[in-house]
């Protein structure tokens, strides 16, 4: 990577700091309304695990798992209801709440925190028996810790690399550390073997490969993994992120170590995080929302389209354009013609939309209707800002158009706890792995979790 001058302008003490922080961090230090909104990404997350029950991707790493790991434990494999150690536990849950596309997003990131952060919280609270209130502030922790990582390894970063595994692999870290009661110094070198470890690649998405599933799972399992190690002993480097060959001088050219600690303590990401409306990628959603809009508005039916062009960011050319033609339901996820498609023809881009979607002709005959256009206003205010801006041409002459700036499921536009409750619910019928009244269970499990003095089996 090219020399970065603001990465030089490092002081040596970003890690370090961030490290204390989150080794120290109480539950009594978190604000009423984080707290009350980690419960919300919480029930969020476990919606979108249950969800991912039966599908291939996760049945192979449940299979891993059984071969691997341990026959018995404390830690709750979700979509299949087993016991077995920590990693395994945070391995497939991480995986299974990947999938459906369904999961938080931190837009200033580009950053998936829930579906790292909370396995590995999650199966160390249960491995240890630690209280709901010390699970919510280690959250908490991975939240604020992995979502400023993200942010200090901006943009170039994300082109190539998946965020969510790589600085979820430290944010996972994180959130076990604290749960294990690391100091400052055991969770600074728990944060050097978390980055080290640090992986994920854009490439799979061109073969509509497994791999995005598997960058969840490793980021938790080895963010576990490195602090279960730090607790041990274990060293680690103390400058992995800001250090001359750390994660940044490897993985970015425009590292900004300034948003590593950018007022920490009184800044609380959480509230900034995004919930996820369409189970699709979520560089489709602003787009989505602008084309609903215009379809709504004017009572549009496919026939009357006859083409849509998306104003977008750099950032989603880069993720969506190698996507042509999808050839499996997760790829189309991650296509704009499929997400615009299925917006056009139902009106929704749902799961169960996506799960039609290779047999949907009306759909797929979107596939060279859609396109994609770099939006100099739209690209400007990304990633702290995503805009939907689409231009709709009319078999009838007509241009229709309309902008969103607030997609739905962020903050000023977001869920609340009844749409939270229902969304969960509705994601963990789809996994048909818990029945109807199990599931009323789970969720009083879920939005208790605060008062409860050990965190023990959900299911």
């Amino acid at each position: 990577m090219p020399r970065n001058p603001r990465l030089q302008a490092a002081t040596g003490t970003e890690s370090a700091t961030l490290a204390a922080f989150a080794s120290s961090l109480r539950f009594e230090d978190v604000p009423r309304a984080v707290v009350d909104r980690t419960v919300d990404f919480f029930v969020d997350w476990a919606g979108s695990t249950l969800s991912g029950a039966g599908q291939r991707a996760i049945v192979a790493m449940e299979k891993f798992a059984a071969a691997m790991g341990p026959e018995s434990g404390r830690s709750e494999i979700l979509v299949s209801r087993k016991l077995t150690s920590p990693l395994f536990a945070a391995l497939v849950n991480a995986a299974a709440s990947h999938i459906s596309e369904q999961d938080d997003v931190h837009n200033g990131s580009v950053f998936h925190p829930a579906a790292v952060v909370f396995p590995a919280a999650l199966a160390t609270a249960q491995h240890i028996g630690a209280s709901g209130r010390d699970f919510i502030a280690a959250s908490v922790a991975g939240y604020e810790v992995g979502i400023r990582i993200g942010e200090f390894l901006g943009r170039s970063h994300y082109k190539v690399f998946h965020t969510t595994g790589t600085a979820g692999t430290v944010a996972a870290a994180v959130a076990t550390g604290r749960l294990l009661g690391l100091d400052a110094m055991g969770m600074l070198h728990a944060l050097g073997s978390a980055g080290t470890q640090a992986a994920g690649l854009w490439e799979f998405l061109r073969d509509a490969a497994d791999s995005k599933q598997l960058h969840t799972a490793k980021a938790a399992a080895d963010g576990l993994t490195a602090a279960f190690l730090a607790k041990d002993g274990f060293t680690g480097a103390k400058r992995i992120l800001e250090g001359a060959q750390g994660m940044a001088a490897g993985m970015s050219e425009d590292a900004d170590p300034a948003r590593l600690t950018d007022r920490l303590g009184s800044r609380w990401t959480v509230l900034e995080t995004s919930f996820k409306f369409h189970a699709s990628c979520r560089h489709t959603h602003p787009a989505a929302d602008a084309l609903l809009k215009v379809i709504e508005d004017h009572d549009l039916k496919p026939g009357q389209i006859d083409r849509v062009i998306a104003h977008v960011h750099q950032g989603a050319i880069d993720v969506l354009g190698p996507v042509i033609d999808p050839v499996s339901v997760h790829q189309a996820k991650f296509s704009m013609p499929a997400t615009l498609g299925l917006i056009a023809v139902h009106r929704r881009a749902g799961m169960a939309e996506f799960d039609g979607y290779l047999s949907d002709p009306q759909a797929r005959g979107f596939l060279d209707r859609v396109a994609m256009k770099l939006d100099p206003d739209v690209d400007g205010a990304y990633p702290n800002r995503w805009i939907g801006k689409v231009e709709v041409k009319m078999g009838d002459g007509r241009v229709l158009s309309a902008r969103v700036d607030k997609p739905k499921g962020d903050p000023g536009n977001t869920l609340s706890r009844d749409e939270i409750d229902s969304k969960a619910r509705r994601l963990a019928a789809y996994g048909k792995s818990v029945t109807d009244s199990e599931v009323d269970a789970v969720m009083h499990r879920l939005w208790s979790i605060e008062k409860q003095n050990a965190v023990g089996r959900l299911i």
